[in-house]
């Protein structure tokens, strides 16, 4: 893709507006996601502090990294949601959206009077996504969702640690993302039903329904025996060998997810007769024999370093990755070739790096990314270009605190 291409490409959402009432992670990230695709997302913060992770530390310029890695690309306008006019203006920008996202607890919108019902009455074409820790539905309904949370209920903190060690929950908000990744699913298979129908629709994601329905393999082996997966580590409940090796001087992975795998494995590690021992010949065999095989394995692999064992197990093909730290990963090849850390320039901060999206179409990735708005940063473009407001009858508003952030270019907040 050319440079005017890339500075030109608006992608597949081009023309898709979305009013984003969610905070914190769940909800955000999907509707940084619709931004990344090309949607137009207007991010709705209180008026004072706004979206709470602007306040988690650390900082940078005085923003802060959480809400940078999730807002990028959206327009942010504050409104004081308790107040009538705050209200109003809410409705009368969802009469003009194509989707409301929001992840408060249930109940809680309908009681702002920005409720499902109440948005459609304005908006029939309107498609309403509702980000829950467990839904209307659910006995834990009224508790406070945090992805914690989700995790411990979902099952997956009971599996993830090493045998006889205390559970641990994942290295990532996976509880907060899969309500976010289950959301854009439904969103867009709404907007694809609305191109038919006319007609918008209420999109109900839990985060716990989302985790559990991640749990693939998982909750088959509970069905399929009646016994609950116990906790392997980085090793694999059915799969032998897969997981995290020892070297003489750190980790690899080797993932022998085929037979031909287990095959390669054995002939790198110079053990051919392993292929033929029956304790370790089939799948099945080699799972029951787990504690058999494993000690066979580190010991020999042990006495190599990891630059070696990662070299020969390539040259053998077979399935192996060093263990990257979260700054070796950014910063390996494989992110530059793919183009997924951008530099963007900072109303206030300059220059700052993020993460684009990793979706492409034709070969092109995500439309190109814009910093995070300070708070209320386009208070003043949306009401004036959206609704028609008159930066007088703005300024009235943020007078009386209905509003916050910038209402002229004279008069930055």
């Amino acid at each position: 893709m050319t440079q005017h291409e890339r500075t030109t490409y608006q992608g597949p959402l081009s023309g898709i507006k979305v009013l984003d009432f969610s905070r914190i992670l769940s909800g955000p990230y999907a509707s940084m996601v619709l931004a990344d695709l090309g949607a137009e997302i207007i991010k709705v913060e209180p008026v004072e502090k706004g979206d709470e992770t602007r306040n988690f530390p650390p900082f940078i310029g005085g923003m802060s990294h959480y809400y940078i890695a999730l807002n990028r690309c959206k327009k942010s306008i504050a409104l004081d949601l308790k107040s009538p006019e705050g209200v109003q203006i809410a409705k009368d920008l969802a009469a003009q959206s194509d989707i409301v996202l929001e992840n408060f607890r249930p109940g809680v919108m309908d009681r702002l009077g920005l409720g499902y019902e109440t948005l459609k009455a304005v908006n029939e074409k309107l498609i309403y996504c509702s980000i829950t820790g467990f839904g209307k539905n659910s006995p834990h309904a009224d508790k406070p969702a945090f992805d914690i949370v989700a995790q411990a209920l979902s099952g997956i903190m009971s599996i993830n640690c090493e045998p006889g060690q205390a559970p641990n929950k994942l290295g990532i908000p996976m509880g907060d993302m899969a309500g976010s990744i289950f959301s854009l699913f439904g969103v867009l298979a709404a907007l694809h039903e609305r191109n038919v129908t006319g007609h918008g629709r209420h999109v109900e994601i839990a985060m716990l329904d989302s985790l559990i329905a991640l749990q693939g393999y998982l909750s088959q082996i509970y069905f399929v025996t009646g016994e609950s997966p116990k906790p392997v580590g980085t090793q694999h409940p059915s799969i032998v060998p897969y997981g995290s090796f020892p070297t003489k001087d750190g980790h690899v992975i080797v993932a022998c997810l085929t037979e031909r795998f287990w095959h390669n494995f054995a002939r790198c590690l110079g053990r051919d007769d392993l292929i033929e021992d029956p304790r370790f010949a089939l799948y099945e065999a080699r799972l029951a024999n787990r504690d058999q095989l494993e000690p066979i394995l580190h010991e020999r692999m042990t006495r190599d370093s990891t630059v070696y064992w990662l070299d020969r197990l390539t040259q053998f093909d077979v399935p192996n990755a060093p263990i990257l730290s979260i700054g070796e990963a950014l910063e390996q090849q494989h992110v530059a070739d793919h183009q997924l850390v951008e530099e963007v320039s900072h109303l206030e901060i300059g220059a700052m790096k993020v993460v684009r999206g990793p979706i492409k179409f034709d070969g092109r990735g995500a439309v190109p990314a814009t910093a995070p708005s300070l708070l209320g940063e386009n208070t003043l473009e949306v009401l004036r270009d959206a609704l028609g407001y008159s930066e007088e009858k703005v300024d009235q508003l943020r007078r009386r605190a209905v509003i916050g952030g910038r209402t002229a270019v004279k008069d930055p907040i």
